[in-house]
């Protein structure tokens, strides 16, 4: 992702692509450092606007964070539920669409990820809360996409679906860091790649029942 010049508040720049500059680095540094330690400071000096003119435009650093944080749900939580709602036979497995999906809505900002799975958010506080509801959503999509799995393997406890809602959600964890870790690889590079990967697990799986 670009670093925005430290000339991008100077005088003259109009308040709406102030604002989109202020979002952008702000969204970042969350990403990639936390929350806790991230400072309104160090936003304000990557846009190159004052520490007060941001309080200004955004009130808190908690404002500021849920300024980012929204846009970010909404765009994760709506791609998945295109995604689970697809009936396209090239792609017919519900996981990998929906990773398709992860992949494309996170393009260009990749680490916005981790400003929605943020450990660092201060326990009960409205950016604790709004998170975990985007994420509470994407659970609830993540059982739905995952109850035909543990129908066809021939269990109803509730257990194995709260440990594989678990696995699922570490599994795109993963898979996003990976990613942000190699930038050159698109979405479509790591959707075909997911795809090989679950072949592959197929494989051993069948290999390892037949033995």
């Amino acid at each position: 992702m670009t670093t925005h010049s430290s000339k991008a508040g100077t005088k003259g720049v109009p308040r709406a692509d102030r604002e989109r500059q202020v979002l952008a680095a702000a969204t970042e540094e969350f990403g990639h450092h936390g929350y806790e330690a991230t400072t309104v400071a160090a936003v304000a000096a990557r846009v190159g606007v004052t520490k007060p003119l941001l309080h200004q435009y955004f009130g808190s650093k908690q404002d500021l964070y849920l300024a980012c944080l929204v846009p970010v749900g909404d765009r994760l939580l709506g791609a998945l539920r295109v995604a689970m709602a697809e009936r396209d036979t090239r792609v017919p497995s519900t996981a990998l669409r929906v990773l398709n999906a992860l992949f494309t809505a996170l393009d260009g900002q990749r680490e916005t990820w981790f400003v929605l799975y943020d450990p660092s958010l201060p326990p009960g506080s409205e950016a604790a809360r709004r998170a975990a509801y985007y994420r509470d959503a994407i659970d609830d999509l993540a059982a739905i996409g995952t109850a035909d799995l543990l129908r066809a393997a021939g269990t109803s406890d509730p257990l194995d679906a709260d440990a594989l809602k678990h696995a699922w959600r570490g599994l795109c964890t993963a898979l996003v860091r990976w990613w942000i870790n190699h930038p050159d690889q698109s979405p479509e590079a790591m959707s075909r790649r997911c795809a090989r990967l679950f072949a592959a697990h197929t494989l051993l799986t069948t290999g390892h029942d037949n033995a």
